[in-house]
This record gives structure tokens, sequence and C-alpha cells, in this order.
């Protein structure tokens, strides 16, 4: 084995080739033999091999693992690129170039910051996931059972995948908002409704999900499927409530103000419930007013109606008689004909015996005004027709009147407007029989309907139109006797005239009937009275009357009879002049 001579710098002259010499010296003193020699020397030898060789194995090893932490570097490098999906911004080294530990050096800077990179994007997609985990579970009612982050897949952290989930958040959180929004209205509305019931909000809203008083904040309420289920259900149970408490206020309403008319209960204390009153015709949607439907407010509404009623059964006499002189109001306006005496005692009878409740003579007796407004309505065209025929018989008897004045043409003032009524009243009278025959067979059409007589006034309508026809036809045969007896006199008028030289006035024949329907003194009620009326004759051998039973008679509704006029049977008419075709 050869042993360098030289000096070592950094051992001083501790060399191999020194302690060799060292070594050959003690044993040339100690007398060593040369196999020994070479025996230690072969040792020595083979240990420095051995040296060498752990040297060479550790170096080798060294190597190895140099390479495989390159190995694990570059797969971790190309990792992180896949996962990332994107290297444009970072500078990784294409070459493989150069000893290990360059390449290691290469890499070391881009692997750094690629970790750097995945750190970073590994908590943005914690932060994501997080929102989306957190807003899946209020959605789904379980947030408070979410523990710990969500578990971010690594082996995807490319921004694709990232703006997949920010897109999925931001879907979720506009979802959230929209139900947000509607727990709010509804929040609301169950407000507004506890207030119009009189129901206390906290402890109503709270039921549904504690989070929802005004105490939380707003991002801090529940927006569950089943929160939003429960407030819907809330508020259309308090709907319902508002519905029903609405119709049972306006029904207790409906009674009072059916009670305070009864009983004419002054306006000072109709005021006073004036808050129950105004609800009357409103629509549930229209009751917005706090408190309006409490139960207190019902059971007050209640409690007065129970009082009227007690009230009303111990006025029953006065409020019987009243709903009796309302019976017949309605009759008097129908012209049908009933004995209000007869009616009031056997009401009395029916309070005085107490057979009877008072609610259900009451009953009855509304009963009774439903059934007369009823015929009224029945009778109305034909009643209709009566006062236009009377109407006009009024006016054919003015138009007579008129004509029979002699004086009638004078620039009198007034006279005008005598002229034009007189035309309108030719025309009208002219319509006349048109209007009989259509009242006749409207009156007989009605008749054969109900199976009754048609009265007026207890007059049998149809036999007064046969009377007023035939009353009629007897005027206009006076008036062509009438006629007849003015041509003969002014034939002999003409005679004597070409006798004697000189012409008499003319005698004036006897009056003429007339049909009219005036517009007499008011009977009940202040309603005109109606006649048929039939003018006497110059020597007052004609007149006529009805019978003295219908003169009689007694009606609860207006006496509006039709009778022959006692003042037109004494009046006389004067047949002298024609009646001219127009004024």
């Amino acid at each position: 084995m050869a042993v360098t001579e030289a000096e070592n710098p950094l051992v001083g002259e501790i060399t191999c080739g020194s302690l060799l010499q060292k070594l050959q010296e003690i044993w040339d003193e100690v007398g060593e033999s040369d196999e020994e020699r070479d025996k230690m020397l072969l040792q020595i030898e083979q240990e420095c091999l051995d040296v060498y060789k752990r040297k060479v194995e550790q170096a080798a090893k060294s190597r190895a693992q140099l390479l495989q932490a390159l190995s694990d570097a570059k797969l971790e490098l190309s990792t992180l690129v896949s996962a990332l999906g994107d290297k444009s911004f970072i500078s990784i080294p294409e070459t493989t170039l150069g000893t290990i530990n360059e390449q290691l050096a290469a890499i070391a800077p881009a692997l750094e910051q690629l970790l750097k990179q995945k750190e970073e994007r590994v908590k943005e997609f914690s932060d994501v996931q997080s929102q989306i985990q957190k807003i899946c579970g209020e959605i789904a009612g379980n947030d408070s059972e979410q523990t710990g982050a969500p578990a971010v897949d690594e082996s995807d952290l490319s921004l694709k995948k990232l703006n997949e989930y920010q897109v999925k958040l931001q879907e979720l959180q506009k979802e959230k908002s929209d139900r947000l929004h509607k727990v709010l209205e509804f929040v609301s509305t169950v407000h507004d409704l506890c207030a119009v019931l009189g129901m206390d909000f906290l402890s109503t809203i709270t039921e549904v999900h504690p989070s929802l008083d005004d105490t939380t904040g707003v991002q801090s309420k529940s927006i569950s499927n089943d929160t939003l289920l429960r407030l819907a259900e809330t508020v259309s149970a308090l709907n319902e409530d508002k519905k029903q408490r609405l119709h049972k206020l306006q029904e207790l309403a409906t009674q009072l103000i059916d009670l305070w008319n009864l009983m004419d209960t002054p306006e000072e204390e109709r005021i006073l419930l004036d808050h129950v009153t105004c609800h009357t015709s409103a629509s549930v949607d229209g009751v917005t007013v706090p408190g309006a439907l409490a139960l207190d407010l019902i059971e007050q509404a209640e409690v007065e109606v129970e009082r009227l009623d007690q009230l009303k059964a111990s006025r029953m006499k006065e409020i019987a008689f009243k709903k009796q002189v309302e019976l017949e109001e309605i009759f008097a306006c129908a012209h049908i004909e009933i004995d209000p005496e007869a009616a009031r005692e056997k009401i009395m009878a029916l309070i005085d015996s107490g057979n009877v409740e008072p609610t259900e003579l009451l009953a009855d007796m509304d009963n009774q005004i439903a059934k007369a407004k009823e015929e009224v309505l029945s009778r109305k065209e034909i009643l209709d027709r009566v006062e236009k025929w009377m109407s006009a018989c009024e006016e054919e008897s003015w138009l007579e009147d008129y004509n029979r004045d002699e004086n009638r043409y004078n620039s009198s003032r007034g006279a005008h407007l005598n002229l034009k009524r007189a035309e309108k009243a030719r025309i009208l009278v002219n319509k006349i029989p048109g209007m009989v025959d259509t009242l006749v067979a409207k009156t007989r059409a009605w008749e054969e309907d109900r199976g009754i007589s048609f009265s007026y006034d207890g007059v049998p309508l149809l036999a007064m139109l046969d009377e007023y026809a035939m009353l009629r036809q007897e005027r206009e045969e006076e008036k062509r006797k009438l006629r007849d007896q003015k041509k003969y006199g002014e034939q002999q008028n003409t005679e004597q005239e070409a006798i004697f030289g000189s012409k008499p006035s003319p005698a004036r024949p006897s009056g003429t009937k007339k049909v009219v329907g005036p517009r007499a003194n008011g009977g009940t009620n202040g309603t005109p009275s109606r006649r048929l009326s039939l003018n006497a004759t110059q020597n007052g051998s004609r007149s006529a009357t009805k019978d003295g039973k219908r003169d009689s008679m007694k009606l609860a509704a207006p006496a509006n009879f039709v009778a022959i006029s006692k003042e037109d049977a004494a009046s006389h008419v004067s047949g002298t002049d024609p009646v001219p075709a127009s004024p």
C-alpha cells in the first residue's frame, strides 16, 4: 500500500506516512519480525478498505436518498400542478440537466410556491365549502348539528372547481335571501294578524321557531323548510280565525243595529259601540285596526246583545206594535186592505197569554213583513199602471173643465201654459183606452197566476175598470146626443131667423157625464185618494155612487179606493161650446 509522504497542512505533522514511519521505528525498537510486520500492515490495509467501503456505501445511500427526494419532489410537483390545474404563473424547470443537488435546487422554489398556493387554495375551498355546508344546514334545519370544517378534496383544487363551488354558493345565498325575505314577510303578517286579533305576537311566533323573535338578528333567523311550512300554517290559521271572528262580530253588529232600530236607541248609546258596528260591511282584508277583532271586544258585543235581548222582551208590546205599523204601511203602499184593529188585538192577546215566546212572535211578524214586501213587489207593475191611468183620468177631467171655459182663449196671465197643457192632455187622453186594455190584461194574468182577485183598497180592480169602461161609454153616448141636440137647435134657430129676421140666444144643452179620476183629499199617511166621478145631468136625473159598504171601508193602509165624486154629482156641465181639435 502506497503511503504519501507529503505533509497535510490541515493536520500538521500527523500524516499517514509519518505514522507509518513512526510505526516502523517502534517495530525496529521492539525487534518485530517481518512476518508480523506484514501481517500488521495487511490488517491496516484491510481496515482502510473497510473505512472506504463504509464511506462508499454511505455515499451511495445518500445518493439514493437524494434521487428519491428528487423523484418525490418531481412527483409532488406534478401532483400539485395537476391538482391546481394551472402552471402558467409558476416557473417550472423543464430540463433534467445537472447534478442531483442542482436538480433539487432547481425544483425547490417552484415546489415551494406550489405548496404555498395549494395551502391558499385549500383554505379558499374550505371557506366556500363551509359556507355551502352552513347554508344547506340552515335550509335543512340541522345547522346546529354540524361540527368541524368540511373535508377538502385536494386532488382537484383547480380554479374551475373553485368557481363551481362559488357558483353553487351564490345560488344558495340567493335562495337563503329569498327564504329570509319570505320568513320576514310571514313574521310581519303574523305580527299584523296578532295585533288585529289582540293576541301575543312574541309567544305566537316563538312557538314556530325561537329564532323568529325581535331580539334575534335578521341573518340568524331560521329559514328551514319546516319553519316556512309552520309559518304558512300559522298565517293560514290566524287568517281563518280572523275570518271567523269578523263573521261573528258582523253578526253581533247586525243584531245590535236591529235591536237599536227596534228600540229607538239614542245615538249617544250607539256611539259607545261604534268600534263594533263600523265593521258591518268590511272585508277580511279591510280590517287592519289593532285590537279590532280581540276576544274581549267580541265578548263585549255578546254581552250587549244579550242585554238588549232581555230589554226587548220587557218592551215586547211596544216593539210588536211598531212592527205592526211597519206591516200596515207596507200594505198601505200596495193598496191592500187589512183590519189593523183585529191584528193589534191578536198581538195583545198573544203577549198577555204568555203562550208564545217574544222572539217567536217577532220572528213571525218579520216573516209577515217579508211576505208583504214580496206581495208589494208582485203588484208593483200593475199599481204603476193604475197610477198612470188615474193621472190620465185627472188630465181628462181637467181638459173637459178647460173646454167648458168660455174665456180659455183670452190673453190672460198663464193662458199659454194652459194651452200647452191642453195639447198634452189630449194626447194623453187618447191613450187611455190602450192603458185600460193593458191594465185589464195584466190584472187578469196576475189573478190567474195567483188564483185570487186583485183588489185596490178593497175594491176588485177589474170591477173598477169595467165600471170605468161603462161610464166612458155612457159619456160618449151622451156626447153624441148633445151633438144631435145642438144640431137640431141650430136648425130651429135658422128657421126662426128666416121667419122673424132675428137670431135668439142659443140655449145651453144638458150637461154631459164625464169619467174622471181626480186626486181628491189625501187618505191615511198622506196618500191621495182616487175616485171615478160621474157628472149629473142638468135636471139631476142621473147620478151614481158606490154601494154603502165600499164607502164605509176602514183601511190600515191609505183609503185610496175608487168612488163617485159627490162634488161631480152635484156639478152641472155646459155642453154649449164645441170642443176644439187644438188650442
